[in-house]
């Protein structure tokens, strides 16, 4: 039974139950179910490929005279095992937990690590019990059931998302800090709509100007006090505490505490926006948690393989799509005239120019008419030149670009070295000499042939969304974030999102 701590009028438990979303129990169930079908198909079909109906017996050392004998277990019970231990380690290592499950890598991770670890103490055990596992039943079972898992957990949140956008499966949070801070927050949350973060409420510490936080149509507390009581009224599964202003230790505590009676869970959002989590390590020091960021990493050996990756796929691109290549060629030809190829100036790593190289996609001389379109879109100041409606694409052009044809020749940028086939858009110069002092350091790495704004908008994007994007891509490449963005610019692409 929970300890229970009197508070004015009433007695509350220590343990008292978290008021969890409705849907989490639901949401685990079908996990449960996705995960258990993929065990299953994964470990009977590895059963049946291997052994078929038969019921053959485990093989080990159960005599000291005897090597590789039967030991009286057929394969049906291991199987059996490894389905109901798999299930169990998945369930141990917290691989549906409400607060991962939805978004990010995490969830992905855990799944992995669970695997990996369950396979390798079937491993040991096996070596210390001098039992002999057939290893083609593991090589397939285990790769096959991963997949399988990851697949039915990613097809869930596809669903999920949707069913965020739409407004339901959410956490509702109440937000506590500055009114700048949770302003900003309040944002970010916006922006990641599929997190699945709605929030209900804010409490401020400090007073001014709280026009900026009408637009969300949430009540606002001022002052601690009254978090605990508009933490009920809204009815909030959470409460994120934005920056440090306001919030002392020993007040951050003090809510700790009361919450802790409500169950409601607290979230702490330190002032750091648009760093991968990666970079991040907590390190507790005399009872402070100490959060550590690494700096972004530009060169090394991490550098080294991603620029032999490049080069080696860039290759093998060109191999393989040589026949597109070619077919895309003779196609401008024939529909318009002037040269097949479009070269132009554009800003590389560390602002060295570099002549970019793609299909030519509108008239000839088109280049000239820029800045005039510009002007009278009145567009010619922002750094992302962008023209609506562009008369000066041909009809094959716009073809090309809705499919991202007209990207391709980019690929001997990436073998030449300019360029990398992940990285932040390349500007021309007249765009790059519009940059501010963040929007520059964008400069840092090479230019891609796609990027974080190909894959979240492309031409939709403001240019403020676009600078972003590339330098949180900037501050927090890796060559797994690579291989993921290289794979949803396939559908993207697929799907014509925001091409122009």
């Amino acid at each position: 039974m929970g300890e229970l701590v009197k508070e004015p009028g009433r007695w509350a438990s220590r343990d008292a139950k978290p008021p969890r979303p409705e849907w989490i129990r639901t949401y685990s169930w079908r996990l449960v179910f996705s995960d258990s079908l993929a065990i299953v198909v994964a470990v009977v079909g590895s059963h049946l490929l291997w052994f078929g109906t038969r019921a053959i017996p485990l093989a080990g050392t159960v005599e000291p005279e005897r090597w590789n004998s039967p030991i009286g277990v057929s394969y049906f019970v291991v199987s059996a095992i490894l389905i109901v231990g798999w299930l169990a380690i998945l369930r141990i290592y917290g691989t549906r937990d409400p607060r991962i499950v939805g978004s990010g890598l995490t969830e992905y991770a855990r799944i992995a690590d669970a695997t990996f670890r369950f396979f390798g103490l079937v491993a040991i055990f096996a070596l210390l019990l001098n039992v002999s596992v057939a290893r083609g039943y593991i090589i397939t079972a285990f790769p096959i059931g991963l997949i399988l898992i990851l697949a039915g957990r990613w097809s869930w949140r596809q669903w999920l998302r949707q069913k965020r956008y739409s407004g339901l499966y959410l956490v509702r949070v109440m937000l506590v800090g500055s009114i700048d801070s949770v302003a900003g927050m309040a944002e970010e949350l916006e922006r990641a709509a599929y997190a699945g973060y709605k929030v209900v409420g804010f409490c401020l510490t400090n007073s001014g100007d709280e026009s900026v936080l009408h637009r969300y149509n949430a009540p606002i507390a001022r002052g601690i006090p009254e978090l605990l009581r508009h933490v009920s009224t809204v009815n909030a599964h959470a409460v994120a505490l934005a920056g440090s202003e306001g919030l002392p230790p020993r007040t951050v505590r003090s809510i700790s505490w009361k919450l802790e009676r409500t169950g409601i869970d607290m979230m702490l959002a330190p002032s750091l926006t648009d760093i991968a989590g990666t970079r991040i390590h907590t390190r507790p020091v005399a009872g402070l948690p100490l959060i550590y960021v690494e700096s972004p990493r530009y060169e090394g050996g991490a550098k080294v393989v991603k620029t032999v990756f490049d080069f080696s796929t860039a290759l093998l691109l060109v191999i393989m799509l040589s026949p597109v290549l070619l077919a895309v060629a003779i196609g401008i030809k024939l529909t318009s005239k002037g040269p097949v190829f479009f070269k132009q100036q554009r800003v590389g790593l560390n602002g060295e120019p570099f002549g970019i190289i793609k299909f030519r996609s509108m008239r000839d001389g088109a280049d000239a008419e820029l800045m005039r379109l510009l002007e009278e879109q009145k567009n010619h100041d922002k750094p992302l030149f962008k023209v609506e409606n562009d008369p000066r694409i041909t009809k094959f052009g716009k073809f090309l670009r809705d499919s991202s044809l007209d990207e391709l020749p980019q690929l001997f940028n990436v073998l030449k070295g300019d360029m990398s086939l992940v990285g932040p858009r390349p500007q021309v110069p007249a765009e790059v000499a519009l940059y501010d002092s963040a929007a520059a350091r964008r400069l840092l790495v090479k230019p891609g042939i796609t990027g974080l704004w190909q894959i979240s908008g492309r031409s939709d994007l403001s240019w403020d969304e676009a600078v972003r994007l590339d330098l949180f891509y900037v501050e927090n490449w890796s060559l797994t974030d690579d291989l993921i963005i290289m794979l949803r610019t396939i559908r993207v692409v697929l799907v014509k999102a925001g091409a122009r």
